[in-house]
């Protein structure tokens, strides 16, 4: 399994890979503003989310993330030898954690859900040989559970450096966006635009004018990286598997070991017969 360009992740470095998706996210994030501002001003959110063609630019960013866990699957799955795919499971770690460091959120939980993908999490033998200290750190840091409090607290923080930072690499802050979204529905959701005495309540409209001037400021944020147009088309234009097909492709990598995993392997090489 190839793509059509001769660049692959082990050409890149970390760096240049996290300085180029940072650059794709800062690009996707100003089209983002008038649609958050939208969710903001409409009463009926509901109506919003039904009608998508008024928050394509939303599914635009939610595309983008689903893209880059299937490409980072698509990058592990598609070498044969074990200790090629060792070296771009660690590439994608390191990338992950760069991600971190800067504050780039958003990549760093696409490229953790792209490795917990179940044809990249199988792969036992591959990951034996993989140095995931720094991967289990990362996933702590983005661990879901107490609805994200380990994340909401280093954003928080990162927040707080983005404020009083110099060095313009030290004020860029990307979220999580599907939380951040979740966290709009559910504010405008749960909490009546009145009160019991029949007042408007301006907590309510204050959180969510606080949440979404935060995001603008964060977008008003100047990347400070080279773009590096080799590495933007590599990641935006390289072909990625399927949700079978990276199911297929990891059973080659490494062999069902079970019966759950014979039976699947079976009917996904049936299914390619058929075609």
């Amino acid at each position: 399994m190839t793509t059509t360009m001769t660049m692959t992740t082990t050409t890149t470095t970390p760096s240049s890979e996290t300085m180029s998706l940072q650059l794709i996210s800062q690009c996707i994030a100003p089209a983002i503003e008038s649609s958050l501002l939208m969710l903001q001003e409409s009463p009926h959110l509901e109506t919003s989310f039904k009608d998508m063609k008024k928050t394509r630019n939303l599914e635009s960013y939610v595309q983008w993330f689903n893209r880059l866990s299937y490409f980072v699957a698509t990058e592990v799955c598609k070498h044969a030898k074990k200790k090629q795919r060792v070296r771009v499971v660690e590439y994608w770690i390191e990338t992950a954690r760069e991600c971190f460091n800067i504050g780039n959120f958003n990549s760093l939980m696409a490229i953790i859900a792209g490795l917990n993908m179940s044809p990249i999490s199988r792969l036992k033998k591959t990951w034996s040989k993989v140095q995931s200290a720094k991967f289990s750190i990362l996933e702590h840091q983005m661990d879901p559970s107490s609805n994200f409090s380990s994340y909401r607290s280093t954003l928080k923080a990162a927040m707080w450096r983005s404020v009083g930072a110099t060095d313009e690499r030290q004020r860029i802050v990307v979220p999580f966006f599907s939380l951040l979204v979740k966290d709009l529905y559910f504010l405008n959701e749960g909490c009546s635009n009145k009160l019991p005495n029949g007042h408007i309540n301006f907590e309510k409209f204050w959180q969510l004018a606080k949440q979404v001037t935060e995001f603008i400021a964060w977008k008003q944020v100047a990347c400070p990286f080279e773009k590096n147009s080799r590495v933007i088309a590599f990641l935006q234009a390289s072909p990625v598997l399927t949700e079978n097909a990276l199911a297929l492709a990891s059973f080659e990598c490494e062999p069902p070991d079970n019966n759950p995993e014979k039976e699947r392997y079976k009917a996904l090489k049936s299914d390619l017969n058929a075609q």
